[in-house]
């Protein structure tokens, strides 16, 4: 069976995962639903209110905590992301405490790389390469739409099937075999994103609480990602502890000769 959507992800950043540490900036609530009060926003008026609240930035650099579980089998680590809009993500990720590097990787909308340091061993694919195991509308900017809170730019259009309740908003419809929906919160911010490929057995749910400030616009603290593919379950929930915003990042990847390419 082919692996999951989110399968595809973790292949990608090398995803082993974190544990709970509250985010040091202060939190922003989410207001009430309001049952009783009616909008009648046009879709347009709607789609123009849902992208202007979308993370907008140059840079970003993250740290973060999390705890993975996959089938059961649950793992620490520690992991830095560095980030250049539609252009870059870099990941590094270490045992928990920071003490050991376990793994590094570089992914452009053209190509994988990856390190794992454990067993000295390099890995480069092209971008297109995941598509061997995901739904092919799982593209570079999905993976960082998921990473920052953003719902995917591809389906937030007219195209969409846009429903509003209690103050809140739903953007859902399909492309090819993959479903979306986007459920938003009051703060128009996405409280949860799903890709399904029924087709394919695959499913991933991910959702976002704990919005903070991160200059003009709004950024999750934590992610709780949970996907089914048969009988294999992933969960990861991931907390930032360090959000910072169009700061200056590098992304440094240089293999030792000593590696083992792995084709």
């Amino acid at each position: 069976m082919k692996r999951n959507i989110l399968n595809s992800i973790l292949v990608l950043v090398a995803v082993a995962s974190l544990s709970a540490c509250k985010p040091k900036k202060e939190i922003v609530v989410a207001p009430p639903t309001k049952p009783d009060v009616k909008t009648d926003n046009s879709k347009a008026e709607a789609l123009t209110l849902l992208n202007g609240k979308q993370l907008k930035f140059n840079t970003l650099s993250l740290k973060a905590k999390a705890t993975l579980d996959i089938s059961g089998d649950a793992n620490d680590v520690a992991m830095n992301f560095k980030m250049k809009d539609k252009e870059t993500i870099w990941v590094s990720i270490t045992a928990l405490g920071g003490l050991a590097e376990v793994a590094r990787a570089l992914i452009t909308p053209d190509s994988i790389k990856i390190m794992n340091k454990l067993k000295s061993e390099y890995t480069k694919k092209p971008f297109s390469y995941i598509y061997t195991f995901t739904n092919k509308q799982v593209n570079f900017n999905t993976l960082q739409a998921i990473l920052t809170g953003n719902a995917v730019d591809e389906f937030l259009n007219e195209k969409s099937t846009l429903k509003q309740e209690n103050g809140v908003w739903t953007v859902s419809g399909n492309r090819e075999t993959l479903d979306y929906k986007f459920l938003f919160n009051t703060l128009y911010k996405i409280s949860e994103t799903n890709l399904n490929d029924s087709k394919a057995g695959q499913a991933l749910k991910v959702t976002y609480t704990d919005y903070q400030k991160l200059n003009e616009f709004l950024f999750p603290g934590a992610l709780q990602i949970n996907t089914l593919s048969g009988a294999k379950k992933i969960n990861i929930n991931l907390q930032f502890v360090k959000i910072d915003g169009n700061v200056p990042v590098d992304f440094p990847f240089t293999v030792p000769k000593r590696y083992t390419v792995i084709k």
